[in-house]
């Protein structure tokens, strides 16, 4: 078979696999989101809702109420020095993607530097941290799933921009089922 033909029949075959609940010869049309509640959306690089959570400066792009519940993911625009204390979350997952700048990250005990690309994934139940290092400001996108830690933030965004009263903090926290360690 040349490599065209291969391609053609072998791409078929892989995108209707891709689709779940539909039989060979259905169209892709009738295949729908299983909550007709979600709608699509778009969020430009200036948009969202700038949240500052004790010196983290959020921009959440997209929230629960957007995607079911299913993830909420903000744009963390942080200057050096600025990080978060090593914490476990019981109820959500966290992928962390550094945009520009460098970020030290711990992961159940393993510490790396993240840089413009890197990627790192911090389960629920295991301890985790991060802190802006290096000279300039860092940008990552963090996503958090399920959702539900947006409103956390925005709870903790009230708080005076004085230091943080950390037996608030962590109050505030633990209704999220987040302790720090």
């Amino acid at each position: 078979m040349d490599r065209k033909k291969f391609i053609k029949t072998s791409g078929l075959g892989f995108g209707l696999a891709l689709i779940p609940g539909m039989s060979v010869g259905q169209s892709a049309s009738v295949v729908s989101s299983s909550n007709p509640d979600i709608k699509s959306k778009i969020v430009r690089d200036g948009e969202g809702n700038v949240l500052n959570v004790i010196g983290d400066i959020q921009t959440h792009k997209l929230v629960g109420n957007d995607t079911g519940n299913q993830i909420v993911e903000w744009v963390d625009d942080v200057d050096p020095g600025v990080g978060i204390p090593p914490h476990i979350h019981t109820k959500e997952d966290e992928i962390f993607r550094v945009i520009t700048g460098e970020v030290e990250i711990m992961v159940d005990g393993k510490v790396t530097v993240l840089k413009a690309g890197d990627v790192a994934f911090a389960p629920k139940n295991i301890p985790h941290a991060w802190k802006v290092v290096g000279t300039e400001k860092a940008k990552m996108v963090t996503s958090a799933f399920p959702a539900g830690i947006e409103n956390m933030f925005k709870e903790l965004a009230k708080l005076s921009d004085a230091p943080p009263d950390f037996e608030k903090v962590a109050q505030i926290c633990g209704k999220q089922g987040i302790s720090f360690v």
